[in-house]
């Protein structure tokens, strides 16, 4: 009889530690994000294996889902603490940020009759597309 140890750790790939290094570097990015840079190092590497990878380290809670780009694809987070994000409207650029503290009263006071929790998206125009913008 064989028996399983079910205390150990997830196996950590080479796949899946790449892939919590670029994402930390980039912060917030989606598979086709982290997929380019991490074929600069390995050209045959497969979307299919960088979506399972992703997927997988979500699951386990070592990277977080993000808000989505502007074009809708999913993106993942570095940042696995619970926190609010801004994101550009122009250029999809996501920052962390927590505001959550500071809207929900405001939130809560202007609809009695709702229970608002979460956390936060606020969007608008970052300080580098709207200096794009004077220039034109």
């Amino acid at each position: 009889m064989i028996l399983m140890n079910t205390t150990t750790a997830p196996r950590r790939t080479k796949n899946c530690q790449e892939i919590e290094q670029v994402l930390g570097d980039m912060g917030h990015a989606s598979n086709a994000e982290i997929l380019s840079k991490l074929r600069r190092n390995n050209p045959l590497l497969s979307a299919t294996t960088v979506h399972r990878a992703t997927a997988r380290l979500q699951h386990r809670g070592s990277i977080a889902l993000a808000p989505p780009a502007v074009d809708g694809s999913m993106r993942y987070d570095s940042n696995v603490s619970p926190h609010d994000h801004f994101m550009c409207n122009t250029c999809g650029m996501l920052r962390d940020t927590d505001i959550k503290e500071k809207v929900i009263p405001v939130l809560v006071g202007s609809m009695t009759d709702c229970v608002v929790s979460g956390r936060l998206t606020i969007s608008g125009e970052c300080k580098k597309c709207r200096k794009d913008k004077e220039r034109m």
